[in-house]
């Protein structure tokens, strides 16, 4: 271990959705103790489902020994109690839904219910860690730790460091990031979006402008830039698979925030989040998912 850094082997991860059970999966894959939790119950067994259907796919495929996947099992729990969950933390990352109030009060909670010692972080893909900072005594271990989707399949992580983040935080969590088989990038100072979410807004702002406009629909627009571009996929699959409520909720808390309404959703978008229709989630979005019986 690097001088200078925490030593994490428990960690808690809040929001057991698509993105949270994915990160406690991958966590608890690199040997750490996890305990994920969410106070919707039927989320709660879902990601549970996902975990016991998940590691003896691994083990038939001949990517994971028994043993390991029944050690992964056994260091991963599922609860809807926080102070059970966050009482024996040193690492925290938060994964609930992108509204600032949400974030606050929780990480207010969390940081009377942690150690001392305990890192709390946030896998906001926007929000930034200042915003939050406040609301705790222990300003200097809280940062921005960004997973992308699917985080168990996707290696990069933004660590972005905020004005009151200390170095040994960052260090601490480039180090877990590595150690869950990670690559991760470390952002010296905060910015709106960070690095992807900057670069890829600009393709999927264009692409809805370009649909709201009737100059093409979400497939002619997938297929010009995966074909043209060589993205790996379109922004309306990609809405599709983060969540397309998400980027309503991006759009309005920019949008709150500047009262520019350059950020308030389009309405393509606006009638998917009225209608629930968020993509994979929902089993429609830009696109239909038929949904397992």
């Amino acid at each position: 271990m690097n001088v200078g850094v925490h030593r994490i082997n428990n960690i808690c991860i809040v929001g057991a959705g698509n993105m949270g059970h994915q990160i406690a999966l991958s966590a608890a894959l690199a040997g750490f103790t996890v305990k994920c939790i969410d106070l919707n119950k039927e989320v709660l067994l879902k990601a549970e489902q996902f975990v016991i259907t998940y590691l003896p796919e691994r083990v038939a495929k001949g990517k994971l020994k028994q043993a390991d996947a029944d050690a992964v099992r056994a260091k991963l729990m599922f609860t809807s109690d926080l102070a059970e969950a966050a009482g024996e933390a040193d690492l925290v990352i938060e994964a609930v839904i992108e509204k600032l109030e949400i974030k606050r009060h929780l990480f207010a909670q969390l940081d009377r219910l942690c150690p001392s010692h305990t890192i709390l972080t946030t896998n906001s893909s926007y929000i930034v860690s200042s915003k939050v900072a406040d609301v705790t005594s222990r300003p200097e271990k809280v940062c921005n730790m960004h997973f992308f989707n699917p985080a168990l399949v996707m290696k990069l992580v933004e660590v972005v460091k905020g004005p009151h983040t200390s170095e040994k935080t960052t260090g601490t969590l480039m180090e877990v990031c590595v150690r869950m088989g990670k690559t991760p990038v470390l952002l010296q100072q905060e910015i709106y979006g960070f690095l992807v979410n900057r670069m890829l807004s600009t393709i999927k702002n264009e692409s809805i402008y370009l649909l709201d406009m009737g100059i093409a629909g979400p497939e002619e627009i997938d297929r010009a830039v995966t074909l043209a571009l060589g993205y790996p996929m379109g922004p309306f699959r990609l809405m599709d698979l983060t969540g397309i409520d998400l980027t309503y909720y991006v759009g309005m808390e920019r949008y709150q925030e500047t009262g520019d309404p350059a950020y308030r959703p389009s309405p393509s978008i606006v009638e998917k989040f009225i209608n629930k229709e968020w993509g994979r989630k929902t089993g429609k979005g830009f696109y239909d998912y038929p949904q397992k019986e």
